[in-house]
């Protein structure tokens, strides 16, 4: 004979603590590095800081692939962050699935517009 204690567990998640604390923090990482080498080329340019010098500090491909592993950390880390206020304080579920969908929708569109920014798609 079973018996059953208190009422049935309802599991909203639990499953992406370790996976979601890390990728918060690399992510997080990640964009303080890119500040500070960002930093370091505003320091050490010559002459005012105009559009042609921020121009040319983003002008190197190497810099717009680095740009755009940070906005693509960005938009995860947003993702993650969204998501984790979602389940912890939307709890009818259509709502929660509808919002979540529209966050992706939006950071989808942002990746789209950091390619066009970069590259002048």
């Amino acid at each position: 004979m079973s018996v059953n204690y208190g009422s049935k567990r309802t599991v909203v998640g639990a499953h992406y603590g370790l996976r979601d604390w890390l990728a918060q923090r690399v992510t997080a990482l990640i964009m303080a590095l890119f500040t500070v080498v960002v930093l370091v080329q505003v320091i050490f340019s010559k002459g005012p800081m105009g559009y042609q010098n921020w121009a040319g500090i983003f002008s190197a491909q190497w810099m717009k692939s680095l740009t755009f592993a940070v906005i693509i950390a960005l938009l995860y880390h947003a993702w993650v962050g969204m998501r984790e206020i979602f389940m912890d304080y939307i709890k009818p579920l259509g709502l929660r699935l509808a919002l979540q969908v529209l966050s992706i929708v939006w950071l989808v569109a942002c990746a789209g517009w950091a390619i066009q920014v970069l590259w002048r798609l």
